[in-house]
């Protein structure tokens, strides 16, 4: 079986170092560094309190591929578009298109063929090509039943499920990552840190807050009680986290900013519901990135 991976980021080289074992992995991306890196030395995988390194095959943006029976994309939100086309071309007939990305509107750039899934696996990018494995955790997918056979295969704790308790789990991850990841990006600290900083916290609590009543006016039914415990639960379970938006600005790199706090903001207004913390969010995060060049794609 054939798995073709775009995204050369901390997931995809995570999600590619163990499927490699089990299937034929190639990861396609843009990065130059990346590329070249896995390229000499496969992906450099640290888990526990070991490393190894994993050979796969690689394809820059653009370039040919072999036809995969999976194509699962692991992009940053902002660069769905671009690889929307490509998609077609690198799929195998019968083949499965799978989003596990963050944020809202992936599924939809991406076409009426394609499945969504959500992923609660951690992931530390440490250098191109190099990634610390940041805590696991269950991943669920609405497509054929075989893609979460093949995922359970790899080590992962996969399962499959319908589209709409994808959407709510999509919406739930949001919850928390509105304010833990807005924060921790612009006070350059790990997720635990906003524990012990309470006008900190006290932001993460009104983001968590906004984006579940947007959810319940779209309605999303969440799984949880109280948005805001959920994202205190979620930052003591990552407490050593850096978040993927902390390492994008610091890495000099686009964040996923538009689809998390900016994508709630928007649902807000058109569902009438105020989000004034989250439109604060996404202004300031967008204005931390402004004139700083794009190294990582």
């Amino acid at each position: 079986m054939h798995v073709t991976l775009f995204g050369t980021g901390a997931l995809g080289c995570l999600f590619g170092s163990r499927l490699a074992p089990v299937a034929e992995v190639t990861l396609v991306g843009s990065w130059t560094e990346a590329l070249d890196s896995i390229g000499r030395r496969g992906i450099l995988l640290e888990e526990g309190a070991g490393s190894r390194s994993v050979r796969v095959r690689t394809a820059r943006l653009g370039e040919g591929v072999p036809a995969a029976d999976l194509v699962l994309v692991l992009v940053k939100s902002w660069q769905t578009g671009t690889i929307a086309p490509c998609l077609g071309p690198a799929l195998r007939k019968g083949g499965v298109v799978l989003t596990l990305q963050n944020g809202l509107g992936n599924l939809e750039r991406l076409g009426p063929g394609a499945f969504a899934g959500s992923t609660t696996e951690g992931a530390a990018l440490l250098g191109p090509g190099h990634v610390r494995a940041a805590g696991g955790g269950p991943t669920v997918v609405a497509a054929p039943q075989w893609v979460a056979r093949l995922l359970g295969r790899a080590g992962f704790d996969a399962r499959e499920c319908d589209p709409r308790e994808v959407q709510a789990l999509l919406w739930a991850k949001l919850t928390a990552s509105c304010g833990i990841n807005a924060l921790t990006a612009l006070l350059g600290v790990p997720n635990g840190e906003l524990l012990a900083r309470p006008a900190a916290w006290d932001l993460v609590a009104r983001a968590a807050h906004e984006c579940a009543r947007v959810a319940e006016a779209a309605g999303i039914r969440l799984p949880f009680e109280d948005a805001a415990e959920e994202a205190r639960a979620v930052a003591r379970r990552t407490a050593s986290n850096r978040s993927s938006m902390l390492q994008d600005l610091e890495r000099g790199a686009p964040t996923e900013c538009d689809a998390i706090q900016g994508a709630v903001a928007a649902e807000g207004a058109r569902r009438g519901v105020p989000t004034p913390v989250n439109g604060l969010l996404w202004l300031l995060v967008k204005a931390a990135t402004e004139g700083k060049g794009n190294r990582c794609v």
